[in-house]
């Protein structure tokens, strides 16, 4: 449910390739069950395309992983969080596409 240009993420390397990344990180917690997960993923794909080598985008199945989403008070999907330098900067609860990209945006700079 990912596109080359986005990076599945597990509990092992979270820490790696979100909170260690030197550009800002989407990262979307979903699950196969979800309908609006599924609703939100061609934009999350859209977005992962359109800001390569600007914006790393990632994805986390809730129901796979739960360390983390359990860590970030993940208590519904979809849930993306945009991460920079470590630290959440935003956080978008269902499948918002106009605020979603608003908030990359404003990542990025």
């Amino acid at each position: 449910m990912a596109s080359n240009d986005v990076v599945v993420l597990q509990d092992s390397t979270f820490e790696q390739e979100v909170l260690k990344s030197e550009t800002p990180v989407l990262v979307d917690f979903w699950a196969v069950w979800c309908g609006p997960c599924k609703a939100i993923a061609p934009v999350v794909d859209d977005l992962a395309a359109r800001y390569k080598g600007k914006l790393k985008v990632a994805k986390m199945d809730v129901d796979q992983h739960q360390n983390v989403p359990q860590q970030y008070g993940i208590r519904s999907i979809p849930t993306l969080l945009v991460f920079k330098g470590g630290r959440v900067v935003d956080t978008v609860i269902g499948a918002d596409k106009t605020r979603l990209e608003d908030s990359v945006k404003k990542a990025i700079g």
